[in-house]
């Protein structure tokens, strides 16, 4: 084993770890909406140790690049998982941004959550597919969360038009659930950042880096 395979396999459990943790900020979060209960000082918790795991990545990714010189796949690899790493950081933002809303607005749990509800199941699928990705190295999982992310866009849009549109609903609940679904919306595209860097790693991107 050279030496430097102890420090990717390092960066590579503190992801692992870090995935984890996102997944349960967002579930969390998202669950907490649907019944009106405010765990925003939980989900918080969860984005702060997901910070300090993030600074961590940095700090094994630039320790590797400067003791190591690594060759070029190895440092591929490493400039992916520090963007992976701000990926998982950025779930956990924004699973406290959902949070919030219910700390800001109370008990919405009366509103139609339809919608809602559906499209965190599809988000929370999409975040799986793409921490799947990674940890299988598998481009397969990697585009199908692409795919996805289309129809979580389209979510987000049609409860947009619905909101605008529609003048006899509860404009609390059409507030508090529009931001929901935006924040959705932008978990949705780290999830997609996440897959891109996938097929960057394993070579079947279409470009050089992922956008």
């Amino acid at each position: 084993m050279r030496l430097i395979d102890l420090g990717l396999e390092k960066l590579t459990d503190t992801l692992i770890q870090m995935s984890n943790i996102s997944v349960r900020a967002i579930e969390l979060a998202a669950e907490a909406f649907m019944k009106g209960i405010d765990v925003s000082k939980k989900v918080y918790e969860l984005s702060l140790q997901l910070k300090e795991l993030h600074e961590a990545v940095t700090d094994i990714a630039t320790e590797l690049i400067a003791r190591y010189q690594p060759l070029a796949t190895d440092l591929r690899y490493i400039k992916s998982c520090y963007e992976i790493s701000y990926g998982f950081y950025r779930f956990g933002r924004y699973a406290y941004d959902i949070a919030d809303v219910i700390r800001e607005f109370g008990d919405i749990s009366y509103c139609g959550m339809s919608e809602a509800r559906y499209t965190v199941e599809l988000v929370k699928k999409l975040v799986n597919e793409s921490i799947a990705s990674f940890k299988e190295k598998d481009p397969e999982k990697a585009k199908k969360v692409i795919e996805l992310d289309d129809e979580v866009d389209a979510q987000y849009r049609n409860y947009l038009r619905k909101a605008i549109s529609d003048t006899t609903t509860d404009k609390k609940c059409d507030l508090a659930v529009l931001l929901l679904m935006r924040y959705l919306e932008r978990i949705g595209d780290h999830a997609t950042y996440i897959a891109e860097t996938v097929l960057y790693i394993t070579g079947k991107a279409s470009s050089e880096k992922p956008s």
